[in-house]
């Protein structure tokens, strides 16, 4: 009998619930308003924060970008960028605009949590008294646990931000559907909330799955007549996947950062280094001590290779476990499940560059929320003391999340934390490097140029910037030096205009207007090749000659702000000279 009373409550029932009265509904409010103005508080630091990392090659921050939004609109993922061209319409180049969005859309994703984290514990018969408590306790850890500051306060992030509240939507809607069959609409606005987050980031792609996970689990006997009951969902979900694996399939395939294409690594290297990789994010969630921008974690080339076989029978053992006591946890099985399922995009047997990144907890820690939720449930607390423990985890985390964002507002500052924690990745320390040399902290620049050198092979981009930090040291032969071995990996115009650049600081004018001329030949539409050579007109007292080469320019680049700025002055002497 008792084994039919659990199996029972675990069925998908519709109720009608009244509508609270008015006054009850204040309480609920004022959380949500002081839940914002809280997380506003923990991110607030990052509000202002530059454009850093992947940023910086996305459309709105490169120099030249347009407001043509089909131009904007080519890719894989159409909405996202969508998005960041409405934030370039409003501030163009202002980060401001653009960490208020993605602080919003986490806004939003926490409160699907809620919701989620909610209907699922109505199902796995959680005490009602605490239901709510406990799902604003893992929206509120959603919110503001420090691990997500990497998706939120990061602008690049925003692909996780924004394709996870669209899934969330599409999940919610699923969950409350007002009948245990869906009825053509919710399958219409599931497929519109799942196709329109998988055109923000095709990680999501893990939904179907949990929709079904969700289907088998939460129906009597853990049975499959759920499943059955909505195949007006699951049929055309699965026909376009289908569709849509076709068409990703020479991606997939060849891709050279993402993919079977990979050469770092083989797929099943990948898929003995995810079994580490999963028991790594678990503890990252309960314990968020040592997080960092770019992780240091070695590739198991074999399944014996830095203990992949223990992470994999850990992992088989949980699995195990989850099921083994399905019915007597079945919402710690369940989130334990959900959590492998959203995870297995990333961390399974496609190979991506980076094994190991903090933005893809963003969505699977829905799962690990499921299982604190009823582990919490089960502590014989009074109310009151579990309200309050609940709030002083939340708070702590939001003071966590605070100086995590406060770390990813300063280039500098995001790269010297990152670099005491990956002292010997190549990537970390050329972006160290890089950042202090926009900072013009040339000494420092140089000094990790020289760190990074070595755990590479040698990189055109970094003898550039190796070489500009040599020429702000005012050491112009080691800078030509490395500009000219970076011109002989890589012929581009760029690598030109900056050895023009050094000549022109010291008034070899001759060398300057060579290296130009060289760059020209390679690209003469590269528009700083007429810049700088209208700044060697302006320099020289040939300022007719500059006004035309500033104009060229602005003919390339309309809103080149140095072209546009110098091409003023030069008129104005000009006219004085008559």
């Amino acid at each position: 009998m008792k084994t039919k009373k659990r199996e029972d409550r675990r069925e998908v029932v519709v109720k009608v619930v009244p509508r609270p009265a008015r006054h009850a509904r204040w309480p609920w409010v004022l959380a949500a308003a002081a839940a914002v103005a809280v997380s506003f508080w923990a991110y607030s630091p990052a509000l202002h924060g530059p454009f850093l990392f992947d940023d910086t090659a996305l459309p709105f921050a490169l120099p030249n970008f347009t407001d043509k939004l089909h131009v904007w609109l080519r890719g894989v993922r159409p909405l996202l960028m969508f998005s960041y061209w409405a934030n370039a319409m409003i501030s163009r180049d202002d980060p401001y605009s653009y960490h208020v969005v993605n602080v919003i859309f986490h806004w939003i994703s926490s409160a699907l949590a809620f919701l989620i984290v909610r209907r699922i514990m109505e199902w796995a018969g959680a005490d009602a008294a605490r239901r709510n408590l406990l799902a604003g306790f893992a929206a509120a850890v959603f919110l503001l646990h420090p691990v997500q500051t990497e998706a939120v306060a990061y602008l690049a992030g925003r692909s996780d931000g924004l394709s996870v509240m669209l899934a969330f939507a599409a999940f919610a809607v699923f969950l409350y559907r007002p009948e245990r069959a869906v009825s053509w609409w919710v399958v219409a606005l599931v497929l519109v909330l799942f196709a329109a987050g998988f055109l923000a980031k095709q990680d999501v792609i893990a939904l179907p799955a949990l929709l079904l996970l969700t289907d088998y689990w939460w129906n009597p006997s853990f049975s499959f007549q759920g499943i059955r009951a909505n195949w007006r969902l699951y049929l055309p979900l699965f026909l376009g996947a289908a569709v849509v694996v076709a068409w990703s399939w020479r991606t997939i395939m060849h891709a050279e950062t993402a993919g079977f294409g990979l050469k770092d690594f083989t797929w099943y290297q990948y898929f003995f280094t995810q079994c580490r990789a999963l028991l790594v994010y678990p503890a990252m969630f309960l314990l968020p001590a040592n997080l960092t921008a770019d992780w240091d974690f070695p590739i198991s080339r074999t399944i014996l290779d830095h203990g992949a076989l223990a992470g994999l029978i850990v992992l088989l053992a949980l699995a195990a476990a989850a099921w083994h006591f399905r019915r007597r946890f079945p919402l710690a099985g369940f989130g334990f499940f959900t959590y492998l399922v959203l995870m297995a995009p990333t961390s399974s047997i496609l190979p991506i560059k980076d094994p190991v990144a903090e933005r893809r907890l963003y969505f699977s820690m829905l799962g690990l929320l499921l299982i604190v939720v009823d582990l919490v449930g089960r502590l014989k607390l009074d109310r009151k003391v579990l309200a309050a423990a609940c709030l002083v985890i939340a708070l702590v985390a939001a003071g966590a999340t605070r100086a995590r964002a406060a770390v990813w507002a300063d280039p500098v500052v995001l790269w010297e934390d990152t670099a005491r924690k990956s002292p010997h990745k190549w990537r970390v320390r050329f972006q160290l490097a890089a950042s202090y040399l926009f900072a013009g902290q040339y000494g420092r620049a140089e000094a990790e140029f020289a760190k990074a050198a070595p755990l590479a092979p040698p990189d055109h981009n970094l003898l550039v910037d190796w070489g500009l930090a040599l020429d702000g040291l005012n050491r112009m032969d080691e800078a030509l030096a490395k500009l000219r071995q970076a011109a002989a990996m890589e012929p581009t115009p760029h690598v030109y205009t900056q050895i023009a650049q050094v000549y022109g600081k010291r008034r070899y004018w001759a060398d300057a207007m060579d290296a130009l001329a060289t760059a020209e030949k390679l690209d003469s539409d590269f528009a700083t090749i007429y810049v700088y050579r209208g700044n060697i007109y302006f320099n020289t007292g040939q300022y007719r000659a500059a006004a035309a080469e500033y104009q060229h320019a602005l003919k390339l680049q309309p809103d080149y702000e140095e072209a546009l700025r110098n091409l003023v002055k030069a008129q104005q002497l000009m006219r004085v000279a008559r």
